[in-house]
């Protein structure tokens, strides 16, 4: 059940992003839920792998490169999906930034631990 709200919150992070950022499209929230499912699977997936071999220049640049390869995938997922679309790289790093805060802010109003 929590991975279900999980995935609700993520795709209306991700309309708030739409919305936020002119350069960013998303057709409806069918298309978000389709998107916020596929960014997770590419996060979980592709992501790790991806960190693991551009390690030396994320040393390099203290930990910013990854900034770089978020929006990457981002721009990555918008670009093979139909209903979602960015239009930039740059549009991707700031919109995967955008779309990680407001997803944390959601989760965390949300979905509240009270232990």
């Amino acid at each position: 059940m929590k991975l279900l709200i999980v995935w609700i919150l993520n795709a209306l992070a991700l309309v708030a992003v739409a919305y936020l950022l002119p350069s960013i499209h998303v057709a409806g929230l069918g298309s978000a839920l389709i998107a916020a499912a596929v960014i997770g699977l590419v996060n979980m997936l592709v992501r790790p792998v991806l960190v693991i071999l551009t390690l030396p220049v994320t040393i390099l640049t203290l930990g910013l490169f990854i900034f770089v390869i978020n929006g990457l995938l981002f721009f990555a997922v918008g670009h093979f999906l139909d209903g979602f679309e960015v239009q930039g790289v740059m549009a991707g790093i700031i919109g995967a930034i955008l779309y990680s805060i407001i997803s944390w802010l959601l989760s965390a109003l949300i979905l509240s631990d009270k232990d």
